[in-house]
């Protein structure tokens, strides 16, 4: 089976409802990023930061896949689809994707704040200030914030110099490390990029720009990839 990479953003989540990570203004939900998705947020004010991630995961959880996220699971009917995605929601998961890779993390889990590799799932869609890790040290969310190190960073770029398809979906590549991943895509493979803003993408070889919502085109090149 052909290897089938995908790297997602914000745009696909956002249209079952979930926000952007960063509006026009800045913020996200109402919030300074600085205030809620740092390291020294959480030294400074860790129960306005759990309160806010709580917020998010019950948001995420009320959510539901749509139909980008749905065909993209049907591409497993053919190729072999690692989807990579910068959203910490697990709205792929829940479509029925089996191999997704989480750059900055997922809501649904728990992680010591001491010790990252520390993960658990969450019952529910809160955590308690007062839940621990086995190491006696408060739980947060799993995700990576500004200033923290991407570890799956290194792996993803793998996987995608290794694509024989390739498709970005909802991503404005705005954000780095994440951004600087279609530069391992090989030139000579299809490429697509699926966007309403389609983004300057500065790479060699050409690209397949199909300038429609995600629930519009992903499903319209999925059936076109399944027939081929």
């Amino acid at each position: 089976m052909k290897k089938l990479v995908v790297l997602t953003g914000a745009g696909i989540s956002a249209e079952s409802g979930l926000k952007t990570f960063r509006d026009s203004d800045g913020l996200w939900e109402g919030y300074n990023i600085e205030d809620v998705a740092t390291p020294q947020a959480w030294q400074c004010n860790p129960a306005l930061v759990q309160e806010f991630y709580n917020e998010r995961r019950k948001s995420v959880l009320e959510a539901q896949p749509n139909a980008a996220h749905y065909a993209l699971a049907k591409l497993e009917q053919k190729y072999d689809v690692t989807i990579i995605t910068q959203n910490i929601d697990d709205l792929h998961e829940r479509a029925g994707s089996t191999k997704v890779m989480h750059l900055h993390g997922i809501i649904t889990r728990s992680q010591s704040s001491v010790n990252p590799e520390l993960t658990y799932p969450i019952n529910g869609w809160e955590i308690g200030m007062d839940e621990v890790c086995e190491l006696g040290s408060p739980l947060r969310a799993h995700v990576v914030w500004f200033g923290e190190d991407v570890p799956m960073i290194g792996p993803a770029a793998q996987i995608c110099s290794k694509a024989a398809v390739f498709m970005l979906i909802g991503s404005s590549l705005a954000v780095y490390p994440a951004a600087g991943l279609i530069s391992y895509v090989r030139p000579e493979i299809p490429r697509y990029i699926i966007d309403p803003k389609i983004p300057d993408v500065a790479t060699r070889g050409t690209l397949i720009r199909i300038q429609e919502k995600a629930t519009i085109g992903v499903p319209a090149l999925v059936n076109k990839l399944l027939e081929d």
